[in-house]
């Protein structure tokens, strides 16, 4: 009997980690794709060395953009962000750097393209951590998501609300 619990209970672990997993690597920008191209001339992504997530919002922001999109591994993230001037409370598992703006997370590109249309005098804008839905993430969007200015040296404010 103790080996028919613990068995169920390891496959109920490994089926949890599995769809968390899977969540993460499916490809959940079909609901955002867009017919805009993102006028930029430069763009590189900064992620950790294990984050599938990034792999695929990194295609699918790739798509989007007139330039190619360079990606490189980064082993001290943290850093690059608090040189960047990225605050702690609106960080995500990648930063993009697109010409002289910011895009920190799984920002939608018709989002992106907007920030580009407006121009405001601000270092970028931010969609913090990794929401259910969002491009490169698996799910659904469940809730209102608020996407933030960066400025740098300023708390962050609001630049939008999906």
């Amino acid at each position: 009997m103790v080996d028919t619990s613990r068995r169920a209970a390891l496959l109920a672990s490994a089926s949890a980690i599995g769809i968390a997993f899977a969540g993460c690597l499916s490809d959940g920008s079909g609901d955002w794709e867009t017919d805009e191209s993102i006028p930029v001339t430069a763009a590189t992504m900064y992620k950790g060395p294990s984050c599938d997530c990034c792999d695929v919002y990194a295609e699918y922001l790739d798509d989007a953009l007139t330039t190619n999109l360079e990606t490189v591994v980064s082993e001290d993230l943290e850093a690059l962000k608090d040189d960047r001037g990225i605050d702690s409370d609106i960080r995500s598992c990648h930063t993009v750097e697109l010409d002289d703006y910011l895009v920190e997370g799984h920002v939608p590109a018709e989002t992106v393209s907007m920030l580009f249309e407006d121009g405001p005098d601000i270092s970028g804008i931010a969609l913090p951590g990794m929401p259910s839905g969002s491009p490169g993430m698996g799910g659904e969007k469940d809730k209102t998501w608020t996407v933030y200015e960066i400025r740098s040296g300023d708390d962050p404010s609001v630049y939008t609300e999906l």
